[in-house]
């Protein structure tokens, strides 16, 4: 499985294979790097075409969360304290407002439209959840904190594009590009792309049919949208593959930005620790 992971609160979240790490500034200026528990492994599953691709969206949710919280709690150990009280109901919230608000609104809207064909009227869904996600990024990324996220993922892609080309330095990092064709912004993006073929299989008599088929083949989306990532990071300079990763790759330019070399410090601290068996035997540590 290649190096993958996230942005988090001051840090990055790095997974390779088994191994997760968590890499976070902390007020003090240190770098705690710390490993987290992988979460819901099935390596049987994981080997399987077209199901691994939910297994990973299911694990990832999961880790990306810990992470979050995780981060809070070293990157501000003041705000954090009082946290995890109210940690799932922010989450149930989270899902509620993914799962309705950019894959069953789109399709509520869409009904207003009155467009009979099949394939018309997935489009035109599609079209209306692409907005609505365009829109989304586009607001939060005012954000300071965010737009500071958004640093720290544009670190997390540069010290992986150096990893896989043989040399994580530091001065190598900075050369590299902040967007990387596994991102999961990518797979967002292709998702809905998919999702739109996909969908215009089903037959759509009512809204309720509508809707309840949409949640059956997130699934189905799932697995074929990770399948195309991975064909699109084997072969990168496959034209025949360019038109549905050059889209996330280009709305990766809003959701990273470029880092500074504490940034990317952070990030390569997390790279050498996933990626070194024998710093893994530290429950811990500082860089």
């Amino acid at each position: 499985m290649p190096i993958g992971g996230q942005a988090v609160l001051e840090g990055v979240m790095l997974q390779d294979g088994e191994r997760v790490v968590l890499a976070v500034r902390t007020p003090t200026g240190e770098v705690a790097v710390e490993p987290l528990p992988t979460r819901f492994s099935s390596p049987r599953l994981e080997r399987l075409p077209f199901v691994r691709g939910s297994v990973r969206l299911v694990q990832m949710l999961s880790l990306g969360w810990a992470a979050l919280q995780r981060s809070a709690e070293l990157a501000f150990p003041d705000e954090a304290s009082g946290s995890r009280g109210g940690g799932i109901a922010v989450l149930l919230l989270a899902v509620l407002f993914v799962v309705g608000g950019f894959m069953l609104l789109p399709a509520y809207l869409a009904g207003f439209l009155g467009i009979e064909n099949r394939v018309l009227f997935n489009l035109a869904e599609g079209g209306i959840r692409v907005l609505l996600f365009l829109g989304y990024l586009g607001a939060i990324s005012l954000l300071p904190d965010v737009r500071r996220v958004f640093q720290y993922h544009g670190a997390e892609h540069k010290v992986v594009h150096a990893y896989e080309e043989g040399e994580a330095s530091l001065e190598r990092a900075r050369k590299r590009s902040p967007v990387h064709p596994r991102c999961g912004t990518s797979f967002l993006l292709l998702f809905v792309l998919v999702a739109i073929l996909v969908f215009s299989l089903v037959p759509t008599p009512n809204l309720w049919v509508r809707l309840g088929a949409r949640v059956l083949l997130l699934p189905v989306v799932a697995g074929i949208t990770y399948e195309v990532l991975r064909l699109a990071a084997r072969w990168p300079r496959a034209w025949w593959l360019r038109p549905l990763v050059l889209p996330g790759l280009l709305l990766q330019r809003l959701t990273t930005r470029e880092p500074t070399d504490d940034q990317l410090e952070v990030a390569l601290a997390a790279l050498r620790y996933v990626t070194d068996p024998a710093s893994a035997r530290s429950s811990s540590t500082t860089a």
